[in-house]
């Protein structure tokens, strides 16, 4: 009877120890969840969101493994081409690198980068831009606020909206001309007044990439936890939708 029961424990440790192992290398080499914890990439992504990012898409540094192991060297399985323009990108802020941001590529290696008026300018050339609906937004006492809305058309053909709740005029609305170096990227968060982002924390290398956002799972206005209340706070119009 001992020796059944001993078996049977060591059978489910066995388990238990394969299980973690498949979820540490599923996190680690294809999929890591993620949530939106600011309204810094507003309209695309909302406060509430959970999505997956892939980690295969841009090779794998040590910033792929759990608790950012320096186990890789630089970054392998990666060409630049890995990383397109308008790529909403989860990397680690360059400053410290240990915080998750995430971001809209705008930037890549050797571009001249600059906001002029509000407006995105790369090597020169304004992004076209243009005016749609209002974003609404409403608080938690059902009061609405419009913030101007704008499709935005990156030279590769890629479009996203963006926010311009300031204006054109703001302090982070005319820059310098930023040069992108070698092995490093401008990223841009889509709420154009409201983002800290390559204006203010610098190039992100590439070893920081974490990976590419691609969908959301799961998304909720409110406290996640509070389950009962999922009826009216869960966003299921904007649940299994693509990132782009």
């Amino acid at each position: 009877m001992e020796r059944k029961k001993s078996s049977g424990l060591r059978e489910t440790i066995t388990t238990v120890v394969y299980a973690v192992l498949i979820a540490v290398v599923v996190r680690t080499a294809a999929y890591e969840p993620f949530n939106i914890p600011s309204g810094s990439m507003k309209p695309t992504l909302l406060v509430g969101d959970y999505l997956f990012v892939s980690k295969f898409s841009y090779g794998y540094s040590r910033y792929s493994l759990p608790f950012s192991l320096p186990l890789i060297p630089g970054r392998i399985f990666f060409t630049e081409p890995d990383v397109e323009r308008g790529d909403v990108a989860v990397f680690k802020l360059p400053t410290d690198n240990k915080t998750d941001y995430i971001k809209r590529i705008v930037g890549l290696p050797g571009d001249r980068i600059q906001v002029v008026n509000g407006i995105l300018h790369i090597n020169g050339q304004a992004v076209k831009r243009e005016r749609v609906d209002d974003f609404i937004v409403r608080d938690a006492f059902g009061n609405t606020r419009r913030i101007p809305r704008f499709i935005e058309t990156l030279p590769n053909g890629r479009s996203h909206a963006i926010l311009e709740e300031n204006g054109d005029l703001g302090p982070s609305d005319n820059t310098e001309v930023y040069t992108v170096p070698a092995g490093h990227y401008f990223a841009m968060g889509d709420n154009r007044d409201n983002s800290l982002d390559s204006r203010f924390i610098g190039f992100v290398p590439a070893e920081n990439l974490v990976g590419r956002a691609e969908f959301l799972f799961f998304s909720v206005d409110g406290d996640v936890w509070k389950f009962w209340k999922w009826a009216r706070s869960v966003r299921f119009d904007r649940m299994f939708e693509g990132i782009g």
